[in-house]
């Protein structure tokens, strides 16, 4: 990997992080719904994730920048097995499920969102 692929990488992954930690602090006291952070910013991912796959970019750059760096710091993939983790441990069984399964398939539902309209449009 050269030094410029690195220096793409450092960008996307800066800004992906910046927004990250802003949805998590804000977005829950804006909207009020008993919805965890990081599975919105999950559904939020995905959909970007669906718009990207859409346009399927062929530019290494672009790829290094937006899926690698931005999408790879902003979605939260650990924190949401981290999560799963504590109810497990808890022994809520069953939000463990719930939990699960919201994220899963809601966020899937955003992925196909964003690769439709792109699609569509």
């Amino acid at each position: 990997m050269d030094f410029l692929s690195i220096v793409i990488i450092l960008l996307g992954s800066s800004f992906g992080l910046i927004i990250r930690i802003f949805i998590q602090n804000n977005f829950k006291k804006n909207i009020g719904f008993d919805i965890q952070s990081t599975s919105i910013v999950n559904f939020i991912a995905s959909f970007f994730l669906g718009i990207l796959v859409a346009i399927n970019f062929t530019n290494n750059d672009s790829l290094l920048l937006f899926y690698t760096g931005f999408l790879g710091c902003f979605s939260t993939f650990s924190s949401f097995i981290y999560q799963l983790f504590i109810l497990f441990k808890k022994r809520e069984f069953l939000r463990l499920f719930f939990h699960y399964m919201e994220v899963i398939v809601i966020s899937f539902f955003f992925f196909y969102l964003g690769y439709f309209l792109i699609q569509f449009f």
